[in-house]
């Protein structure tokens, strides 16, 4: 027998090196090489420590290696992992049950990523309008808003607003009217006797963590029941804790005909997404017409299982909205003083930096040397979204190294 000789250890700027040539080049990430993390922080391979402010864009909502979420990855990796949905599994039915009852609504549809949770939502909603509303054949519609993030497949980029998302991907699927986000009278005049469903974020986070006026997602809610269409909100980002409740959508009471999550629902250990909605709704699915070999398997089941008792506990939703208050503090003290502005909601934020500092990817290139790590998005703008398991003196020092990073680069 052959044995493979034993690969050294590679350095952080070999690492890189080594993946230009094999990788596409569809991210550029920062110069950093993750190789260990616990909680809030994780170590490069150097052994260099960073206050994790991204969390995955909301995967990591319970930090990194959470003990209960490991636990539980753990005792199923001993039982069974997959069984495709062929057959029946001993964690789906309380993965199911349990997520329904978090979100106050009836069956879930479960698959793996969030994108895949969106095209089976349109999926559903253009079945439900054929079948329900009476829609003719293949005139559904679904309005969209502009800035949207949901995914980035050929149909989600079809009616994306952002055109390094669109550019070179045509020709493109067609059944999407764009209107402005948080602008209801625009949404009403979009909405016709074709119209399957809306299908908005309640904040949208690749846009720069952007939250409507106050009663817009209620006016969206009396809208669509109003005119006979159906309400899908995507919480993918948004939801399990992030903003101070359960799901964004409760900060008016709103309980839309659909919700979609993802990368939560997974706790940083497996991808798991789901359709969340309406029995009538999810009814209108029948066996053979959609599915995912992965979709629902024992594993995520588990996994997502226990993000579920983890969420049920309230605990999380609270420091998000108590530390939220200390991350609204501190972000107030920069305006003037680098920050232009910002919008936060819990612990998610979007800061505008001032360009004459620098742009969203040179502030968070210097946030790196000082040990934080965050994410750029639209220009001058960085995004924050720590883990709801930091702490408030973590999160003082995050916001220390903003400030010093604004200081010395006025």
């Amino acid at each position: 027998m052959t044995v493979a000789p034993s690969r050294s250890v590679r350095s952080s700027a070999e690492l890189i090196r080594a993946e230009e040539p094999v990788l596409a080049h569809n991210y550029h990430p920062l110069p950093v090489v993750v190789a260990r993390a616990e909680g809030a922080w994780v170590e490069d391979v150097e052994g260099r420590r960073y206050l994790d402010m991204l969390a995955g864009y909301s995967a990591l909502n319970f930090g990194h290696r959470h003990p209960a979420l490991i636990e539980a990855a753990h005792r199923q990796l001993d039982q069974l992992t997959l069984t495709s949905r062929a057959f029946h599994n001993d964690r789906l039915a309380q993965f199911a049950e349990s997520l329904a009852e978090l979100t106050g609504l009836d069956m879930v549809l479960p698959m793996n990523t969030g994108a895949e949770a969106v095209e089976s939502a349109i999926k559903v909603a253009r079945k439900w309008a054929y079948e329900v509303k009476g829609v003719a054949p293949d005139r559904a519609t679904i309005v969209v808003a502009a800035d949207n993030f949901h995914g980035r497949t050929t149909t989600i980029v079809s009616f994306s607003t952002d055109e390094t998302a669109r550019a070179g991907f045509g020709p493109f699927t067609p059944g999407f009217r764009v209107v402005p986000y948080n602008d209801l009278a625009t949404l009403e005049a979009a909405i016709d006797e074709t119209t399957a469903a809306v299908l908005i974020e309640p904040i949208q986070g690749e846009a720069g963590v952007v939250i409507p006026d106050d009663g817009y997602l209620r006016g969206v809610r009396e809208l669509t029941r109003r005119t006979g269409c159906l309400f899908i909100a995507d919480e993918i980002q948004s939801g399990l804790g992030r903003t101070g409740r359960t799901l964004a959508v409760e900060h008016e009471d709103v309980v839309p005909d659909m919700v979609l999550l993802g990368k939560a629902l997974g706790g940083g250990i497996v991808p798991v997404s789901a359709v969340v909605a309406r029995r009538d709704v999810l009814q209108v699915l029948r066996p053979g017409e959609h599915g995912s070999t992965f979709g629902g398997n024992p594993l995520s089941a588990a996994v997502g299982s226990a993000v579920v008792e983890l969420l049920e506990t309230g605990e999380y939703q609270r420091r998000a909205a108590e530390l939220g208050i200390v991350l609204r503090g501190g972000l107030t003290a920069l305006v003037g003083k680098g920050v232009l502005g910002f919008r936060a909601r819990g612990l998610w934020a979007g800061v505008d930096i001032d360009p004459a500092i620098g742009t969203g990817r040179d502030i968070s290139e210097r946030l790196m040397r000082e040990g934080v790590l965050v994410k750029d998005t639209h220009g001058s703008t960085i995004r924050l979204a720590p883990p709801l398991t930091i702490t408030g003196e973590e999160l003082r020092t995050a916001l220390g190294s903003l400030e010093k990073v604004l200081t010395e680069g006025a």
